[in-house]
């Protein structure tokens, strides 16, 4: 369907709506979940040939103006603020003079933490081989330790459950399961999952790399209490300002996850625009506190396909459901 360009009209279609994508991590070769820069630069040159990439906070701008916004706008976004964002994409957008918006976890970015997901990956991937039986969030699990492959699926399935408890429950658990599996989770990130610096963030955001909040320690936020949620949108904020020296008003929802409660604080605390994980582009109407973002895929052809808005027409005509789909209403109020 690429070859055949079958998704131009499905791409025109959509040019009155924003393209906001989504990386996460980058690798110099094509290890299958990360973006390689090959892969990169061909997003990116298919990208520039059909859109015009801007920062993020310039899409706020059209949202929050009420101004009509204008045709074929793609936006670049890259969570978490692992250190292959400087190493490998941002050599590649500052050549290009390309734009992105990129969202850290502050207290990743001060040592003080690394992101807990990869600590379940650590603890996987360093336990003596052999069968491991947990019970997380009252689901008995199983899970064999006996190669890449089976303790990368263990980690994922682990974490798919750890995703679903409150913050607190969540690190005993994962101190529980490092007595058990025999593994010192270290106090600093390894270098294959380090942070960025603050001196690498002022670098890039000088460079056109807007730098928004990911939260302190990347909690999920429809999962803590309300003084939690307050402290990681609040002190984010305030920290990412003192290493930038201006104003923070962008956030990216860790996981995606948010509600009208979560949107309502973060507005509160100052944000005026958050991106999620919820599948899709955005129109002139979209809440500008619950964005829509498209999964960046590593085949060009599913790439095209994906930007496209290919699979918002087939969700409208009921052939396909849209993936990480949000129902609950996620309309602010307008004094918000």
């Amino acid at each position: 369907m690429n070859s055949a360009g079958m998704f131009a009209p499905f791409r025109l279609a959509s040019r009155g709506k924003a393209l906001i994508l989504m990386y996460h991590r980058f690798s110099r070769v094509d290890d299958g979940v990360s973006t390689s820069p090959q892969r990169f630069a061909e997003q990116l040159d298919y990208l520039t040939e059909h859109y015009r990439i801007v920062p993020l906070s310039e899409v706020a701008g059209y949202l929050a103006s009420g101004k009509p916004m204008p045709s074929g706008l793609a936006v670049l976004t890259i969570d978490d603020g692992y250190n292959d964002a400087y190493e490998i994409a941002f050599p590649i957008l500052r050549e290009r003079k390309i734009p992105a918006s990129l969202f850290v976890v502050t207290d990743f970015v001060d040592r003080k933490c690394w992101l807990w997901t990869d600590q379940l990956r650590y603890l996987t991937a360093h336990a003596n081989p052999g069968t491991f039986e947990s019970t997380i969030n009252g689901r008995a699990m199983r899970f064999e330790l006996n190669g890449n492959s089976t303790r990368s699926k263990a980690a994922e399935m682990i974490n798919s459950q750890l995703k679903r408890l409150p913050y607190d429950l969540k690190d005993k658990t994962i101190d529980r399961l490092a007595s058990v599996l025999g593994v010192e989770i270290p106090p600093i990130a390894p270098n294959e999952v380090s942070s960025l610096t603050p001196e690498q963030l002022r670098e890039m955001d000088s460079a056109g790399v807007e730098i928004g909040s990911h939260t302190v320690t990347h909690q999920i936020l429809t999962k803590v209490s309300t003084e939690r949620l307050r402290y990681e949108l609040c002190e984010s904020r305030s920290r990412l300002e003192s290493i930038l020296g201006r104003r923070v008003t962008m956030l990216g929802y860790p996981n995606g996850d948010h509600n009208r409660s979560v949107q309502i604080e973060a507005a509160r605390a100052g944000y005026r625009c958050a991106v999620t994980a919820d599948y899709g582009l955005n129109g002139g109407q979209s809440n500008p506190l619950a964005l829509k973002r498209i999964h960046t895929e590593r085949d060009i052809a599913q790439f095209v396909k994906n930007t496209s808005g290919f699979d918002e027409f087939r969700s409208s005509v009921g052939l396909l459901r849209q993936p990480n789909a949000y129902n609950e209403n996620q309309t602010i109020d307008k004094q918000l």
